[in-house]
């Protein structure tokens, strides 16, 4: 069938509610060719999350295939830094570099750094919270979503307080790629963004190589009671394999920029679409800041109504065969997950929001699955349910002053601004 009239990624209507576009497109079939991207639109949770998994699908050719070879145009020339940056990231690899750097990264972002740094996430959240508060509100999104993961992943790298303003926008100009068909603007300042960025971390990997810092500690709230642990970047530096291999400078330059890119947009998005899922849903609303235990099943049940990750791309490298048809190598998917985690076959009245919907049976896919599965999404969870806490309790009266509208982007789908009042 002609997706086109159904699936419209540049349509600002179909940003702000694609949902009914993806019932249909999952009755419809379960592997839909759209010409406008020249994308498989895949939409049944069970095909997405097998997919996610099958390594007959890549984030990459490169390992296997020339883009010749493969039946691709190579990128600009111009467009070179860019790649340079983002293709030496886990997210866009695959075996055996992708299972090398990975292994060596973990080795550093460990799951006792992350609950190292609970207390410092609480600390922050406290500060913002606090003066949101203090001055009656304003934009949920600027004051308390974005500042919260970008000073974070900030402290865990080390990155000195004077130059954290920078990161944002560099973040927002190279993350502008990842949309469908960007134009050559966004090219234009994704290359500029990715050029600043890296040069910034190479400054800082080198000085962090004749002198391993700690943690700076700084930030708003009150200040930690125990040292800090070593940075992030010290962590990576030291880390090496069996063999004594270590990351590169460039691996450690992909991996700082994809921890605050991948680290921070899910975070933003979730709390401030988030919010205004709890806003549209009063009575789900009460219910939670009358029973704050209900939070963690919360912070699941909103990843999975109003996911802030709506496609994933992979490129077939082997033919697949998608509920019977046929999808040549050389093709690329895109893997549907706002209409996975909307789907009846795994999720009871799954249009339904619902806080108390049992965490253990909310099998959203919004941190992807295999390989490629969010490797921050505990730091995101933490995160989630240090800002949502504060805000249910600090601010039990807060309200929406303005119904919001929605960034143009579709792929990494968030909200302009959330105007409130507290």
């Amino acid at each position: 069938m002609d997706t086109s009239s159904l699936f419209r990624p540049g349509s600002a209507q179909f940003v702000a509610d694609p949902y009914p576009a993806y019932a249909e497109l999952r009755r419809t079939g379960r592997a839909l060719h759209h010409p406008a991207t020249d994308q498989w639109l895949v939409t049944h949770h069970a095909d997405v999350s097998a997919l996610l998994r099958d390594r007959r699908l890549g984030r990459t050719y490169l390992h296997r295939f020339t883009h010749e070879e493969f039946g691709r145009t190579p990128p600009p020339a111009a467009h070179e830094p860019f790649h340079t940056l983002n293709d030496q990231g886990i997210l866009d690899l695959e075996a055996p570099d992708h299972t090398r750097i990975r292994r060596l990264v973990a080795q550093a972002f460990t799951p006792r750094r992350v609950e190292e740094l609970a207390p410092v996430v609480q600390r922050i959240a406290h500060g913002l919270v606090t003066d949101f508060v203090a001055v009656g509100g304003g934009d949920l999104l600027a004051d308390v979503a974005e500042p919260l993961p970008v000073t974070v992943i900030a402290e865990m790298l080390g990155i000195p307080e004077a130059d954290r303003h920078l990161l944002r926008p560099w973040s927002a100009d190279i993350c502008g790629m990842y949309e469908l068909n960007p134009s050559e603007d966004t090219a234009t300042r994704a290359v500029r963004a990715a050029v600043e960025f890296s040069e910034y971390l190479r400054g800082l990997i080198r000085e962090r190589r004749r002198s391993p810092a700690s943690a700076s500690g700084s930030g708003p709230g009150p200040a930690p009671t125990s040292a800090p642990a070593p940075d992030l970047i010290s962590a990576l530096i030291a880390v090496h394999d069996t063999d004594g291999t270590r990351l590169t400078e460039q691996e450690m330059i992909s991996t700082c920029v994809l921890l605050l890119n991948a680290g921070h947009e899910a975070t933003v998005n979730t709390t401030a679409n988030g919010w205004w899922t709890l806003f549209r849903h009063p009575e789900q609303l009460a219910l939670l800041r009358a029973e704050p235990g209900l939070l963690p099943g919360a912070i699941e049940e909103l990843l999975r109504y109003d996911t802030p990750l709506q496609l994933f791309e992979r490129w077939v490298l082997d033919a697949i065969e998608v509920g019977g048809t046929v999808i040549p190598r050389g093709s690329e998917v895109a893997l549907l997950f706002g209409s996975a985690n909307r789907d009846p076959a795994v999720f009871d009245a799954p249009d339904t929001f619902d806080v108390r919907r049992p965490a253990a049976a909310n099998r959203h896919l919004s941190f992807g699955a295999g390989i490629h599965y969010c490797l921050g999404a505990p730091l995101a969870r933490v995160e989630l349910a240090a800002s949502f806490g504060l805000l249910l309790r600090e601010a039990p009266r807060m309200r929406l002053l303005a119904e919001p509208r929605w960034k143009p982007g579709y792929v990494i789908r968030g909200l302009a601004a959330l105007e409130v009042e507290v």
